[in-house]
């Protein structure tokens, strides 16, 4: 299972714990770049897209929900907490 993770430096134990949740594959966006922000590119093949809402501006949160939208890829708001992420995913039903 493929994932993207939108906002933060560092992702900390949420990479971690996602990998021990069956994720193969994880590519970091950090969001504070003005080409991440503008050009977002989300492989075909990603689970689901994880936005960190307290490390992404509001431009970068519409930017992702809009390629998101466009390529039917679910999508998930959380802050940067594992606590936070993961009662989001299982609500969710993605993992």
């Amino acid at each position: 299972m493929s994932v993207v993770v939108v906002g933060g430096d560092y992702l900390g134990s949420i990479e971690k714990n996602l990998y021990s949740m069956g994720v193969t594959e994880l590519v970091h966006i950090s969001g504070r770049k003005a080409l991440d922000r503008n050009k977002m590119n989300v492989p075909k093949d990603t689970a689901f897209v994880l936005v960190l809402t307290d490390y992404v501006n509001h431009g970068t949160a519409k930017n992702v929900k809009l390629v998101a939208k466009a390529q039917a890829i679910p999508l998930v708001f959380a802050k940067r907490s594992w606590r936070a992420v993961e009662g989001k995913l299982r609500d969710s039903k993605l993992i």
